[in-house]
């Protein structure tokens, strides 16, 4: 949504009518995942469009709105709404639409509320092929994350096993809030068990990498990205939530890792590890595309948009890598976000249509998920503070490559938008 300037034409539209129409559209907002200082500026851009003053604070999950009508000034007309949310959960179809809908509004192409019925609608449900989609995109995901690694075959079967398992506890976790707040460790013990025991009685594993291929879709590197990038912009509350809420994520993911570990070391179980990488080069580009089309899928990108979504997740990877391997891993992790902002912000400027749906993708293969449950799990294992510094550190230069690429990236090319 652009930075608007103050518009007469909303004026004689009911108050409480353009106010019931901001909070729904904060509401959604929030729900797919929109960053805090992004969802403030679109509310705040739309706000003053419609002629209503708006003071919006956004936190992983909440939203509290406070409204007043500029044109009443002498009057009591403020008003609070205080919205308790779940956490954001990116979904770039909804997104659009959601856009989509206040940009008409603003261009007065449509009614307050003709909108405020889209916005409802947008709440229905996901239909059972969306949801055996899902369930489809995690057992895609890690499947294609162990070819892009270039594990042996057996390796890459487990990790899809085990990402389908994963995807079907997800969803029938979604309607169970008790399971829904144990899945990640859940989740984390059906992929460690699983890996331990083909690896005991099939044939050797890269275990651990096998079992966060598997766990892929889980990590929160997204997460950990935004929420830094939410104290850059000095919304401190909303970073810090949402950084303590990413750790927690990685947290459980190794806590139900090692749990599943223990049992099987109680079992008497002897795995069998062996690190070897020995596909041609041939399967990791095939993955790419086939990881590409998987995050299309995840993050519930409309069909039309699939070709961009998977164009912008290879195209992070493809520039993070050869720069990687010309200037070093963090110059290419920069590199890469920093093409990838500014393409995004300029799809946002020239097409009017969410720069999210071309910067989320980019960036999910640079995002440190891995890196820092890789680190914690070596840490865990070995029980030594030492050895996970290096993959500690690991993490800690791919946030700082990150937000250093999302910055010079906004400041190369201006979005002109809040989404």
């Amino acid at each position: 949504m652009p930075l608007s300037t103050p518009d007469t034409s909303f004026a004689s539209t009911s108050f409480s009518l353009r106010v019931a129409f901001l909070v729904e559209l904060a509401q959604h907002l929030h729900r797919y995942g929109t960053t805090a200082q992004r969802l403030e500026g679109a509310i705040t851009s739309v706000a003053r469009k419609l002629q209503v003053g708006c003071e919006p604070w956004s936190n992983p999950t909440g939203v509290i709105l406070t409204f007043s009508d500029p044109q009443r000034p002498g009057e009591e007309t403020e008003i609070t709404r205080v919205i308790r949310l779940p956490l954001g959960d990116t979904d770039l179809y909804r997104l659009a639409e959601a856009d989509r809908i206040a940009e008409e509004v603003m261009a007065g192409h449509l009614g307050l509320g003709q909108a405020h019925a889209l916005m409802r609608a947008l709440d229905k449900p996901p239909g059972r092929r969306a949801r055996i989609m899902q369930v489809l995109g995690f057992g895609l995901a890690a499947f294609a994350i162990a070819g892009l690694l270039r594990l042996p075959w057996l390796d890459i079967a487990v990790a899809g096993l085990n990402g389908l398992m994963i995807g079907t506890l997800v969803e029938y976790a979604a309607s169970r809030p008790r399971l829904k707040e144990a899945s990640e460790a859940i989740a984390a013990m059906l992929a460690a068990f699983t890996t331990a025991l083909v690896a005991s009685f099939v044939a050797p594993l890269n275990q651990n990498t096998v079992i966060i291929a598997s766990l892929i879709v889980l990590l929160p590197g997204l997460a950990l990205t935004n929420a830094v990038n939410e104290l850059t912009s000095q919304h401190l509350v909303s970073g810090t939530a949402r950084f303590a809420g990413a750790v927690t994520t990685v947290l459980k993911l190794t806590v139900g890792t090692v749990i599943a570990l223990y049992i099987v070391e109680l079992l008497g179980l002897h795995l069998q590890v062996h690190a070897s990488r020995p596909q041609p080069e041939w399967v990791e580009w095939a993955s790419l595309v086939l990881v590409a089309f998987a995050f299309a899928v995840l993050f519930r990108a409309a069909r039309r948009d699939y070709p961009l979504v998977m164009l912008a997740a290879a195209s992070g990877y493809l520039i993070a890598r050869f720069a990687g391997q010309a200037f070093g891993s963090p110059a290419g992790i920069f590199l890469a976000a920093l093409v990838i902002t500014a393409i995004g912000n300029s799809y946002a400027r020239w097409w009017n249509r969410p720069g999210a749906i071309i910067r989320v993708p980019g960036i999910i293969t640079l995002v440190p998920g891995s890196a820092s449950l890789r680190g914690l799990l070596t840490m865990v294992q070995q029980q030594d503070a030492v050895v996970g510094q290096d993959a500690l550190m690991g993490v800690v230069n791919i946030l700082l490559a990150l937000l250093a690429g999302l910055l010079f990236g906004n400041l190369l090319l201006t979005p002109g938008r809040n989404l």
